[in-house]
């Protein structure tokens, strides 16, 4: 039930301006033809929608979720370019250079994230995360200390790794220490959830969504920093009230001998190194972030080189490291996700549907309203096309408002336990124990932290408003 609200919603998000202000042909870019009331502008939203029903029911029909968007968005830019056939050079210009610059917003997200997976792979397998799985269960703390140790770490991790990977790794944490109690498993899941999510929104590379609005220049690396205290607060409030609920005893220790491989401490400050590079060449050269993020990239495949001709245990090959393998295991069903969703609400804004939903949203009820909205509809709809769809329509906001949507749309999701990839990642790890029921239970104090940030925002940083 709740799949089919989700596709619902999406469907009402797109289409709720009247069709009476998509006949006033009121595109951003006039030499592009509105085709919101026209057959192909009809088809290529057909299309779309059933192309993320059947992402919706991926778990069902295991179809990858990059297949059918690939697809959608290649028939999407058809069925509009067929529309074009006709109407003249200047019109078929327009739509060329529409689809090259999605084409080289993609790009330089592609390759930021190709590089972050790659050193996110890299400490993974230089044992880097198991290490810390292994410090955190022989410390022999309580639950209530491991609720709050895993929760903090949580978020602060997921500024540097993104909150999927830090739910992945604190998830198995959990798991292993929580085994014979199912309550601590449960609640820790959803604290981690909400860390995570929380962690991210003040680090453009804690989610993708405050990637792309750093990417496109909304707010500047540090500007982020601004919500911090407000993610803070989205994290403790529900923090705070799960914690009387979380048992008090303390959780037998199971010790293991796990040690980080050669050259790990050097991966993490390469990695470090990375971020700094990206951040110097986004801030001081003025120049995209990827290239700072592919430099960094030659940082890594240099030292596995150096590692490789110059071994310190030639009969243990395993503590080699292979860079192209690191690139290798890089996830490319989601950066193919991220394709297909780019391009095919691309498509929808150059046939001008965003336009009308940002009439609709932002023009009607003002943006404070519409991002707040914006962040309760990605804890059922993916945050990705939404942050993208807003970025797209570039509504006139002033910085405060900007850092809201990226705050909304970053927590928003921690509302529901399908209402972000950490989430779906936990209800994978932790089968069984956290599941949609579990998370739903404790929704309310989630949302009591989700207003609770927004009104600190709005509050401390009311003079960017």
């Amino acid at each position: 039930m709740k799949r089919v609200l989700s596709l619902v919603l999406t469907s009402i998000f797109v289409m709720a301006p009247t069709l009476a202000f998509a006949s006033q042909g009121a595109d951003e870019n006039p030499v592009l033809l509105n085709l919101t009331v026209h057959w192909a502008g009809i088809l290529a939203l057909v299309i779309f929608a059933i192309a993320y029903a059947l992402v919706i029911v991926e778990e069902k029909i295991h179809m990858r979720k990059s297949k059918p968007v690939m697809l959608a968005a290649g028939l999407i830019w058809a069925v509009i370019a067929i529309a074009y056939v006709g109407t003249g050079p200047e019109k078929a210009a327009a739509l060329n250079n529409a689809a090259k610059h999605i084409l080289e917003e993609y790009g330089e997200l592609f390759l930021f994230l190709l590089v972050a997976i790659t050193y996110v792979n890299s400490l993974e397998e230089r044992r880097v995360f198991a290490v810390l799985k292994t410090k955190l269960i022989g410390a022999n703390l309580s639950y209530r200390q491991l609720f709050w140790l895993t929760g903090i770490l949580a978020f602060f991790m997921s500024p540097l790794l993104d909150n999927l990977t830090t739910a992945l790794v604190m998830g198995t944490v959990v798991m292993a220490i929580g085994a014979k109690s199912p309550k601590f498993v449960i609640l820790s899941c959803i604290n981690v959830v909400v860390a995570a999510n929380a962690g991210g929104a003040y680090s453009p590379f804690g989610d993708i969504t405050t990637l792309m609005v750093w990417t496109k220049d909304k707010i500047e690396f540090f500007g982020f920093l601004a919500i911090f205290i407000p993610s803070v607060i989205n994290f403790l409030v529900p923090a705070v009230i799960m914690t009387f609920a979380v048992p008090k005893e303390t959780p037998e220790a199971v010790s293991e001998n796990i040690t980080m491989k050669r050259g790990a401490k050097v991966v993490i400050f390469l990695f470090a190194a990375t971020i700094f590079t990206a951040v110097s060449f986004n801030q001081f050269f003025h120049l995209p972030a990827a290239m700072g993020m592919m430099m960094g990239l030659g940082y890594l495949m240099v030292f596995s080189y150096f590692l490789k001709r110059h071994p310190s245990h030639p009969n243990q090959p395993d503590m080699f490291m292979d860079s192209f393998k690191e690139i290798e295991r890089v996830e490319w069903d989601t950066l193919l996700f991220f394709f297909g969703i780019i391009f095919a609400v691309g498509g929808l804004g150059v046939a001008g549907y965003l336009e009308m939903m940002s009439q609709s949203l932002y023009g009607n009820l003002g943006p404070t309203k519409a991002n707040i909205i914006i962040g309760l509809l990605s804890a059922i709809v993916d945050n990705i096309p939404l942050m993208f769809a807003v970025l797209t329509m570039d509504p006139d906001m002033v910085r405060g408002q900007w850092l809201l949507i990226t705050l909304t749309a970053g927590v928003g999701g921690s509302l529901l336990s399908i209402g972000s990839a950490a989430g779906v990642a936990l209800m994978g790890t932790a089968r069984g124990y956290y599941t949609f029921m579990s998370h739903l239970k404790w929704t309310w104090a989630v949302a009591l932290g989700y207003a609770a940030s927004i009104a600190a925002h709005m509050w401390l940083n009311a003079s960017l408003f």
